[in-house]
């Protein structure tokens, strides 16, 4: 089975086209991947137009499309989610959604491994994974508000890991810092492989947006 494979929840902008098989097995076809916070919209089309040409397979010979779900911080993530639904609507073909703190969990390795990423203002987004399975649901803190000691957490990975390694006082893996696109894949393969219904493609925010819209105004008196 033929799939994209699209995430914006971080600033690693990743598409990639890549092949499920029978076991399952993934195989990455062809895959960039663009560290940029601020340049989600303009650089994510152009990567899956990209990813499509260097695998040499077209739109219409993919049998679904997989996005990360985050969390991650509004805009960068509101980009992927719509750019998997449009293209799974369009070619009408089923979308899958994946947390994104899982495909980092899942390439971890063994132990109970603390997985942050940044979720600016001085946060991170996290969870904690025993041998890549996810013990807690994702979660948005100030490093400093992380116990590793009471969450059982002997080291950490994800770039919010590097970025407060201090904070959390936890040796800190050099990979993987953003969610790899095989890592993606192989956590929905099940779901291709076995023709899933679609999935609406529910972003894990986990916090209000910074712009809201106006409350009504006051009645002068």
């Amino acid at each position: 089975m033929l799939v994209l494979v699209v995430d914006s929840a971080t600033p690693a902008i990743t598409a990639a086209v890549a092949r499920i098989s029978t076991g399952p097995d993934v195989s990455v076809l062809a895959e960039r991947v663009t560290e940029d916070a601020r340049s989600h919209g303009e650089l994510l089309a152009p990567s899956v137009s990209a990813v499509l040409v260097e695998s040499g397979y077209r739109a219409t010979d993919l049998d679904a499309v997989i996005a990360g779900v985050g969390p991650g911080p509004f805009t960068g993530l509101r980009v992927g989610l719509v750019t998997a639904a449009a293209l799974a609507d369009t070619l009408g073909i089923p979308a899958y959604g994946v947390c994104t703190l899982d495909a980092i969990g899942a390439d971890a390795g063994p132990g109970r491994v603390l997985v942050a990423t940044d979720a600016r203002r001085r946060e991170v987004y996290w969870a904690v994974y025993q041998d890549s399975i996810p013990v807690t649901a994702p979660a948005v803190n100030r490093p400093a508000d992380l116990d590793p000691a009471e969450l059982g957490a002997t080291r950490a990975v994800g770039a919010g890991a590097h970025l407060y390694a201090q904070v959390l006082g936890l040796p800190v893996a050099e990979a993987p810092r953003f969610p790899r696109s095989a890592a993606l894949a192989r956590l929905a393969a099940d779901r291709v492989l076995g023709g899933a219904p679609t999935e609406p493609l529910t972003p894990l925010y986990l916090r209000r947006p910074d712009a809201v819209m106006p409350g009504a105004r006051k009645p002068v008196s």
